[in-house]
């Protein structure tokens, strides 16, 4: 709302300046963009917090099948060198504790392959966020060296503002190239 507020003094000075229109409209332009960037980035921010809790958890899950068929085949061991009365029952035990460990290790193997694949969609999506955080620094940049020539009348800040503009949106367009 600041801003909001600051362009509209902006406005008023612009009424009394009309060489300085271009500039007022440029920061109006920047504000707007600089609103939208930062909108895309917290999105982008918000998916990629998503993604890293997805991606920790998918691990936690192949570590807890880890545990398990670690268990099961400790368990399966054990039933192997223990004395029973019953030897068929504790081969057919022994047996049945071996399949469960050897599901649980073809298991994680389909867990590892999609921790692997949320670890890269994270990645993708943290350089997005970055750009889009970089873009948005460009064009805040921006945005203040423009005001900068209403205050002082120099053009070179408008020019120089219009520079650090284009830098955010290349930046934040960039976003969409990132594959």
């Amino acid at each position: 709302m600041e801003e909001v507020h600051e362009l509209h003094e902006h406005a008023e000075r612009g009424k009394e300046h009309p060489d300085l229109a271009p500039v007022s409209l440029t920061m109006a332009i920047l504000a707007v963009l600089v609103a939208t960037v930062s909108l895309l980035g917290h999105r982008s921010s918000t998916e990629e917090v998503i993604l890293q809790n997805k991606v920790t958890d998918q691990w936690a899950y192949y570590q807890a099948k880890n545990i398990r068929r670690h268990n099961d085949e400790l368990i399966a061991s054990l039933a192997g060198v223990v004395a029973t009365k019953d030897a068929e029952g504790a081969a057919k035990f022994q047996e049945k504790i071996r399949a469960e460990a050897e599901r649980y290790r073809d298991e994680q193997k389909e867990l590892e392959a999609k921790a692997r694949e949320l670890e890269q969609e994270f990645g993708l999506t943290h350089r997005k966020t970055d750009r889009f955080d970089l873009g948005e620094v460009f064009l805040e940049i921006a945005l203040v060296i423009t005001s900068i020539t209403l205050l002082s009348g120099r053009r070179i800040f408008w020019r120089l503002g219009l520079l650090f503009g284009a830098v955010g949106i290349v930046l934040a367009a960039s976003t969409w190239m990132i594959h």
